[in-house]
């Protein structure tokens, strides 16, 4: 049955996505109409979320920027659709990679590649990155580290159209495993670590200040770079215009087993901060990303074990004498 399911799934997306582009928008302005209009998806969230980020911006500079989210959001819906037929010469037209030479330089030197990345502008299109590097296909694995989906049937549909174009999903649990496994493989590697995502109450090691908001971030890329002594970039997009987006290859650091711990992670956040202020559009806004606070995080944790307390938060608060 569930084989069924993902034919007929399949077979839907596949042919939604043979539709040109033009069309696609056509369909994702009516989208917006429902999702935003009509429905309202997660607009209380939305409005919450821009206004404690940019409390200096006037309120019709902030109802500005959500209209342009919703419609930027269904365009994202259309556009990874489309990944499921569109050419390799019209995905390369439309996300564009600059700075690849220095990147190039990095796999000539023999060292891996670390890429920080964001829930901005379109992730999905990044899966296209191995189309210009087509000279280091049989030396290198490009890889992008991916959460499974709950539903069996869109998690095999994602991983096939994010495998579309060379690229190689690696589940989170798997990643240090993947990767070792490549090096033994005598192969070099560039993985894709999309690392502004909400970490579980146990995996919480470090708050920085981000977008006004004390936030929980993940340090197991950082840990990782550093491991495997990597070059690390952040992958800088920003939107040209509708369906064009321009990704550029920073450069964060090179050998990086000599940083100090947590440094990637602190540098990624800023740089990812300054893509966000420059286009805010283009961030998943509809994301509940803040809602793991430092406050509960205290009442959690247990200073004997050092370990955090995933329990009944009233219980907890209960056992440690804190009022309501």
């Amino acid at each position: 049955m569930k084989r069924v399911l993902y034919i007929v799934l399949f077979f839907i997306w596949y042919l939604i996505s043979l539709l040109p582009l033009w069309m696609l928008y056509g369909m994702s302005d009516f989208l917006y109409l429902i999702a935003y209009r009509l429905w309202g998806y997660r607009k209380k969230l939305v409005r919450r979320h821009l206004a404690e980020c940019f409390p200096e911006k006037s309120e019709n500079e902030r109802r500005k920027i959500e209209r342009e989210y919703y419609h930027w959001f269904c365009d994202y819906v259309v556009e990874t659709i489309k990944l499921l037929s569109i050419s390799k010469d019209n995905i390369k037209r439309r996300i564009r990679f600059e700075n690849t030479d220095r990147v190039k330089q990095s796999f000539d030197e023999g060292r891996n590649v670390a890429l920080y990345l964001g829930h901005y502008c379109n992730w999905e299109w990044v899966s296209s990155i191995p189309l210009h590097f087509e000279d280091y296909q049989d030396q290198v694995v490009f890889g992008q580290i991916y959460h499974k989906l709950e539903n069996e049937e869109m998690n095999r549909l994602f991983l096939r159209l994010r495998g579309r174009n060379g690229a190689e999903s690696i589940p989170m649990s798997e990643t240090l495993r993947r990767i070792v496994e490549i090096r033994r493989q005598g192969k070099l590697w560039i993985v894709g670590f999309i690392a502004d995502q909400v970490p579980l109450w146990n995996n919480i090691h470090l708050w920085l200040d981000f977008l006004h908001h004390d936030t929980p971030v993940f340090t197991g890329s950082d840990r990782i770079a550093r491991k495997f002594d990597s070059d690390v970039y952040y992958l800088d997009i920003r939107r040209e215009r509708r369906g064009y987006y321009l990704a550029r290859f920073v450069l964060m650091a090179e050998h990086a087993a000599s940083l100090p711990e947590d440094e990637l992670t602190r540098s990624y956040f800023s740089h990812l901060e300054k893509s966000i202020r420059r286009q805010p559009a283009f961030y998943l806004w509809t994301h509940n990303r803040w809602k793991r606070t430092h406050e509960e995080y205290n009442i959690r944790y247990d200073e004997e074990t050092g370990r955090v307390n995933m329990g009944d938060l009233e219980e907890i608060k209960r056992r440690k004498g804190i009022a309501k």
